[in-house]
């Protein structure tokens, strides 16, 4: 029962989940959800506000108790390693949430412990959550995902949640545009992949035009992830999103992000009706109980 790749879900499980996660909003606001028993573990071995926080919130909103580990609190600094951590974590929780800078970590980490492990980000590979959590916000804002077109724009080489939520908008019909700085496209083979598997229609360019989009998903340059930072910098020019794009913009269209934002989003841009990225962030909460409660029962 563990969820470390987005690729790893079919469409019907895919469409379970965004199912559950709107029983679970629906819930919320009634204050009918069902408790359950148990213990989730957020090991966090970088630096977290939303994933971290509404897995937590999750958490306690199905009954369930939340044990925080700190890597720079804990006995990684005398030495000890990533499996004996995990292997000693394993015995104390029901569930382990973990993100780790290193791509596969959450494969390694499902290896080692007996409960199940959910990916909460590894490296610049996957965050399943995060791709539940995108289509959830856009079903949800846009009533649908299928004929819808979607731009995803600025490194789509580097943050992880870009790749996967491609896979996912071509799977529910969506058409993609890829709009990012040279050198940060989405790799070839996956654009490929998608084609082949999904029928996709997918668009590749360096240019940002909101004229025909329904969706504009931006992501920041994932500085953390360069060597030389000044490579950074420089692709950072010319992905600002200005207010110009959005004046030019379909009526309707949606502005999305997965946070935390930087200066690729100006403060008018973001005090336009058309950024809806907090409301996108708030569908964490009810994707990520979703998530979790299917794991727990799914342990019965």
């Amino acid at each position: 029962m563990d969820l470390i790749s987005f690729m790893d879900l079919g469409k019907e499980e895919i469409e379970r989940y965004l199912e559950d996660a709107r029983k679970m909003e629906e819930q919320l606001k009634e204050g009918k959800v069902k408790k359950h028993d148990g213990i989730v573990a957020t090991l966090f071995f970088e630096p977290s506000t939303r994933t971290k926080l509404s897995f937590q919130s999750a958490s306690h909103r199905l009954g369930l108790d939340v044990i925080d580990f700190s890597a720079e609190r804990s006995s990684i600094k005398k030495g000890e390693s990533f499996e004996d951590t995990i292997r000693m974590i394993d015995n104390y929780a029901d569930v382990l949430v973990i993100r780790h800078p290193e791509e596969g970590s959450a494969e390694l980490a499902a290896k080692y412990a007996e409960s199940p492990v959910i990916n909460a980000g590894d490296g610049s590979n996957q965050h399943p959550s995060q791709t539940l959590l995108d289509l959830y916000a856009i079903k949800k804002m846009k009533g649908k995902i299928e004929g819808l077109e979607v731009h995803l724009v600025g490194d789509l080489k580097y943050a992880r949640v870009m790749r996967p939520l491609m896979y996912g908008l071509a799977m529910f019909g969506a058409k993609v545009k890829l709009a990012s700085p040279t050198g940060l496209g989405m790799p070839k083979e996956a654009i490929e992949e998608a084609k082949e598997k999904y029928g996709a229609e997918i668009e590749e360019t360096t240019k940002i035009d909101f004229s025909t989009a329904d969706v504009a998903y931006v992501c920041r340059v994932q500085e953390e992830r360069f060597a030389n930072k000044s490579e950074a910098e420089e692709a950072k020019k010319g992905y600002t999103i200005k207010p110009g794009y959005l004046e030019a913009a379909k009526e309707g269209m949606i502005l999305l992000h997965p946070l935390p934002k930087r200066d690729e989003i100006p403060p008018e841009v973001a005090a336009s009706p058309q950024a809806r990225y907090l409301e996108q962030a708030r569908c964490g909460v009810p994707v990520r109980m979703a998530i979790i409660k299917k794991i727990l029962e799914g342990r019965k």
